[in-house]
């Protein structure tokens, strides 16, 4: 299927690694110019040149940190008018409710909710104006089926579902769409990174709970970050503008309701 969306640019954040960089990897190769931005300038370089010889295009870098006003001004001046804003943050790692102090809520609402926000706020009217535009915010299924270790991530990730779903009705006439991707377990370093905080003070090895977590979903395997990168990819087509103000699970049947 042709997305129809060569020749467009796409503004990707988070994109060194990871979901980040499997939905890039997805839309160069779709013909779609990219800016991708990270805060490690280093693997950020790598991934950039991967994904232009992936999808024979134009990639641009920006080391940036987006919960601060000069990383995202520093985004935005590279990228200037995006037809496609793909979201993306890690997150925090898993702890205990009541170890986290104000400063932690704080850092984790700028990281997952305001950040994103603030790139939106960016970029929207701008896409409105050219009659074209594809968000899409990479979140986590714990917004659907909250999970305890992931207080942090909960609560803010909850928060910019919300807010992109006012935002997606006032310009889904401009052509203008806001969705949500709400991954499941992935073969991702974000996935690693989260179980080596699991394991802490559990007397379990990694390869244990890497094993586990996989035979405990439905699907018996973890996402490949190839799946997310074609789903995004899709959401960003010129097919899936009727299509807004939706978190749309990826995450192998583990989710238990129908709706």
């Amino acid at each position: 299927m042709d997305l129809g969306i060569r020749g467009k640019s796409a503004l990707v954040c988070g994109a060194s690694r990871g979901l980040g960089k499997a939905c890039a990897l997805a839309l160069a190769r779709e013909g779609v110019n990219l800016t991708i931005v990270a805060r490690s300038r280093d693997m950020l370089e790598c991934a950039g040149a991967e994904i232009a010889r992936a999808g024979g295009v134009k990639v641009a870098t920006v080391t940036a940190d987006l919960t601060t006003p000069d990383g995202r001004a520093a985004a935005v001046g590279a990228c200037a008018a995006p037809d496609i804003l793909v979201t993306n943050s890690q997150g925090p790692l898993p702890g205990s409710f009541r170890d986290w102090s104000r400063d932690d809520w704080v850092a984790a609402l700028d990281d997952m909710m305001l950040s994103p926000i603030e790139m939106i706020r960016l970029t929207i009217d701008g896409m409105a104006a050219r009659g074209f535009g594809r968000i899409v915010n990479i979140v986590s299924r714990s917004v659907k089926t909250p999970q305890g270790e992931l207080g942090l991530s909960n609560g803010a990730r909850a928060g910019l579902v919300g807010v992109a779903a006012g935002l997606a009705r006032q310009t889904a006439a401009r052509n203008v769409t806001i969705n949500n991707l709400l991954p499941g377990i992935f073969d991702s370093d974000a996935q690693h990174r989260h179980i080596r905080g699991m394991i802490t003070g559990t007397g379990k090895t990694f390869d244990q709970v890497f094993h586990e977590r996989a035979e405990a979903s439905t699907a018996k395997r973890y996402g490949d970050p190839a799946e997310l990168g074609a789903l995004c990819a899709f959401l960003c087509s010129v097919h899936a503008g009727y299509i807004t103000g939706q978190s749309l699970l990826i995450d192998g049947g583990s989710y238990p309701g129908a709706f």
